[in-house]
Parts: structure tokens; sequence; C-alpha cells
């Protein structure tokens, strides 16, 4: 896996979630805030959220896999966690958490296959965390990330649950 492939918000990404976990001690909750909190600074102030955003989410989700390999933590967690925060911040934000789902979906999947996991299992993880994620905004916004999910990955076991 090489480092170069990741952009600025992807190695900012890596850094801040290897900062958490070795400063937390708890890895889910804390690549959650990590990866929420920096899709919310990288939008801030800019004028065009939602295609700032999109960009930005599969780097986030990328970096957190990484960091998670790189200190020894569960991959599938980090996906699970690394795809809740950012649907999260994207809430906080105002973007569509429709489409940050599904870019942080597809964000897990990559990093996934890169490091030779299992695409089926991360697409699992991740449409698990972003609905979680979605439940928490609302009821309204859960049914509509899990069609929405259910559209793009179609035979994804958790978008369908």
């Amino acid at each position: 896996m090489e480092q170069s492939s990741l952009s600025k918000v992807g190695r900012t990404a890596k850094r801040a979630v290897i900062g958490a976990i070795k400063g937390a001690g708890e890895t889910a909750e804390s690549i959650v805030e990590a990866t929420r909190d920096l899709l919310r600074v990288t939008v801030e102030g800019v004028a065009e959220v939602a295609v700032t955003t999109e960009r930005s989410v599969g780097q986030i989700v990328i970096g957190a896999v990484e960091a998670a390999v790189e200190v020894g933590e569960d991959v599938m967690l980090a996906i699970k966690a690394a795809v809740r925060g950012t649907v999260k911040g994207a809430s906080q934000v105002g973007a569509d958490v429709g489409k940050t789902a599904v870019a942080a979906v597809e964000g897990a999947v990559k990093a996934a296959g890169d490091i030779g996991e299992d695409t089926a299992e991360a697409i699992e993880q991740a449409t698990t965390g972003a609905i979680e994620a979605a439940g928490e905004i609302g009821s309204e916004t859960a049914e509509s990330v899990r069609k929405t999910l259910h559209s793009a990955f179609k035979g994804a076991k958790a978008a369908s649950k």
C-alpha cells in the first residue's frame, strides 16, 4: 500500500486517526470523532460544500483505514467507524448525507481492496456504519441513506436490512 496514493486530506486523516487511537485508546469512537471532525474542517468556509465533501470523503476513509492497519487495529471496525464519522460530519456541515455515504463506502471498498481485505465485507461494514450514523440524524435520513446505498451497491447485505 503506497502512502503516496493519498491526497493531502487522506494523509491528514491518517495522521489524525493514528493520533486519536493512540491518545484515547478507544478505536471505534476515536475514528468516528477524527473522521467527523476532519470532514467538518475540510469543508468549513468552502462555498461549494457538496463538491468538496464528495472529493474528500473517499480519501478520509482510506486514510483512516490505512491508519488502522498501521497501528494494528481491526480493519473492518475502522471501515465502519470511518464511514459513520464522515456521514455524521456531512450532516453537521449541511452536505448531502446520501452522496457522502456512497462516497464513503466507495472509499472503504477501495481501501479494503488495496490491502487485500474482503471487499464484500467492507461494503457490509461501511453501509452499516453509514446507516447507523444516518439513524442518529433521524429516521427519515436513515431510510433515505438505506435506499441510496441499496441502489448504489446492489446486494449489499447491510443496506437492505
